[in-house]
């Protein structure tokens, strides 16, 4: 293709990146309307790049490169320890480091789009890590998590560029923390091994852990102890029932493993289902957070710095909210189907309502802030809690939208804590007339959390509350639910409108604010990103739904086909594995003792039974139980 036909072809990304370019004026040097420029014309052409295009699934016949996967995640970690021998004077060299390393990983991290996302599992990649215990490295890709990856890697940039704004000290370690956390939530999402999993969920605590530690707040110490109880108390309940699961797995078929595929078709005894059930949701409730376990949450935001802030809200919360999805609801859906409609309340007035009426009461914008994620991240919980297509769709959906609009707001408070050293409400007022840019963006940005149309809020919760209306778990509560979500939307613009009518209208009485500069081009750069996809996002979400849907259809069908055999299965109040054509064949691509097409492979010879990492034998599509249950 010529040089005139590729203009001719995305002329309108090119002609939206040079308006991007040409209008700030004033004080905006020349590289900061180059970035501006750039990042524009870069979000209209993957508008364009991602529109649906008719027969393009029939076309799908790029490869899938099975070490993508491999080096999303070793490049920040890798790149974390290259951190470690570059000089600490040059500042320059590590910032730019860091944020080449984040860069080139979300520019990698695109390739996944080249692959239609059909039902199953992408850019697998499979190798014995410790073959006696039956635990490998078993990493992949589908819909539901293709949009979390790549808000990870899209995250990460800005959450770094915006640090090092304000963050002038002890630059190389940031710089570490930063990477090793980026590679670690990437593991976490991509992981289909439980004791990978387990690993990448401990490992991204640390380096979080660190930055609230030593970047925080007056009361960092406190914050960060606070972060690692609750988190560390959760992962022991999901270790202890990951072995439980793995051990009952071992008695059944005379092998070991921790591999999701193979842990599925488990079914344990009803009381063990339930143990395990919480054992594994109660961690993920305290990651998401969910009321009770939430007030880590707020003291953690306000103490971190902008930065891990940014990345908290915006991806660390969302892997409990995945993680409930995966693995509750994939590996225990019995439980999950059953407590479907008292989980549902508790989201609604626990997080929706409860969180709402808590952010409202707030003093310190930041803090307000964090209870809002408590609301939004109930919202998400509840379209998985109601389990329709159209409620985990949503659920996915605004997972995304939540990164995108909090990431933003805390960015934003970063913005004006770095002018005034305060987060309080009382000492601003009336702004808007000595910052009217930053003004129009942190308006904008509320409309986006609370879900006005044509924003990226407003289809999340849409689908959301109309998966509530219509799930069959919830039963006769559904319309109680439903009315429950609709109270907490109205509750949303009364805590972010009040807020912002506070903070930014009415006299400029004090002193302090009279002085106060605009918005900064560097600070310019940093938001944009997020603004954009904000716009993105709410006018074009059929680009993203389109290629969750099969994932989501795929989870939804075999969540009711397992829950009824789950349930009939734990009558017998003892652990067995449902046969093998269950699942969808897509779904058992990579299981151990599974060929590719999902076929079961030969059974082992005579005298071979039992060795470790050999098949299990079949009976009547049931795999054996091979001392089992005695």
């Amino acid at each position: 293709m010529s040089p005139f036909d590729l203009v001719i072809k995305y002329w309108l990304a090119l002609a939206a990146g040079i308006v991007a370019g040409i209008l700030p004026r004033g004080e905006f040097p020349a590289r900061r309307r180059v970035a501006l420029g750039l990042i524009t014309a870069l979000t209209v052409l993957s508008v364009q790049w991602l529109w649906p295009v008719e027969g393009a699934a029939a076309e799908a016949t790029a490869d899938e490169w099975p070490h993508l996967l491999n080096v999303l995640i070793g490049m920040p970690i890798l790149g974390a320890v290259g951190v470690l021998f570059i000089p600490r004077q040059m500042l320059s060299l590590v910032r730019g480091f860091t944020l080449v390393v984040l860069g080139v990983g979300f520019v990698v991290s695109l390739a996944l789009l080249t692959v239609p996302m059909t039902p199953g599992w992408h850019f697998q990649f499979i190798k014995d890590w410790i073959p006696s215990l039956g635990i490998r490295w078993h990493v992949a890709v589908d819909g539901i998590s293709l949009w979390l990856i790549l808000l990870t890697t899209f995250i990460g940039p800005i959450a770094a560029y915006a640090s090092f704004g304000s963050i002038k000290t002890q630059v190389k370690e940031l710089c570490f923390c930063l990477l090793l956390l980026q590679g670690a939530m990437l593991g976490a999402f991509v992981a289909l091994d439980l004791f990978l999993f387990f690993v990448f969920w401990e490992l991204m605590l640390v380096p979080m852990y660190v930055m609230i530690g030593i970047w925080g707040g007056a009361e960092k110490i406190k914050a960060a102890l606070k972060l690692f109880i609750y988190t560390m108390t959760g992962s022991m309940l999901m270790l202890a029932a990951m072995v439980y699961l793995a051990w009952t797995h071992q008695r059944l078929t005379g092998v070991w493993s921790f591999d999701y595929l193979a842990l599925s078709q488990v079914v344990l005894s009803r009381p063990a289902q339930m143990m395990c059930f919480w054992a594994f949701s109660i961690a993920f409730f305290i990651k998401v957070p969910m009321w009770p376990v939430h007030t880590w949450l707020p003291d953690a935001h306000v103490q971190a710095p902008t930065g891990g802030s940014i990345i908290l809200a915006a991806v660390m919360l969302k892997i409990g909210t995945y993680a409930y999805l995966r693995f509750s609801m994939g590996l225990f859906p019995g439980p999950a189907s059953s407590l479907a409609a008292n989980l549902a309340g508790v989201a609604i007035l626990g997080g929706i309502i409860y969180g709402a009426l808590v952010a409202w009461k707030q003093a310190d914008v930041k803090r307000l802030v964090a209870y809002s994620s408590v609301a939004h991240l109930g919202f998400v919980m509840l379209g998985l809690f109601g389990v329709t297509p159209t409620g985990i769709q949503g659920a996915v959906l605004q997972m995304v939208n939540h990164g995108i609009s909090t990431g933003a707001l805390f960015l934003l408070v970063g913005v004006i804590y770095d002018r005034r050293h305060t987060r309080l409400i009382s000492e601003f007022g009336g702004i808007a007339k000595v910052m009217p840019i930053y003004t129009a963006l942190f308006v904008l940005v509320t409309f986006s959390s609370i879900g006005v149309p044509g924003t990226n809020g407003f289809v999340g919760e849409f689908m959301i509350i109309m998966g509530t209306f219509t799930s069959e778990r919830l039963g006769t509560f559904a319309g109680i639910h439903t009315i429950g979500a609709s109270a907490g939307v109205i509750l949303a613009a009364v805590y972010m409108l009040s807020a912002v009518q506070r903070v930014f209208f009415g006299p400029l009485t004090h002193p302090k604010n009279k002085g106060l500069s605009d918005i900064s081009p560097r600070e310019m750069v940093a938001i944009a990103p997020l603004v954009l996809m904000i716009f993105v996002l709410g006018m074009f979400p059929s680009i993203f739904l389109d290629r969750m849907k099969d994932s989501v259809a795929m989870a939804y069908d075999q969540f009711k086909t397992v829950s009824g055999q789950a349930i009939l299965f734990a009558d017998e109040q003892q652990a067995k594995l449902l046969p093998a054509d269950t699942f969808s064949p897509a779904f058992l691509k990579g299981a151990p003792g599974v060929k590719e097409e999902g076929e079961p492979e030969a059974p082992p010879e005579a005298g071979d039974e039992g060795v470790q990492g050999a098949a299990p034998t079949r009976r009547d599509g049931v795999l054996a139980d091979r001392g089992g249950d005695r």
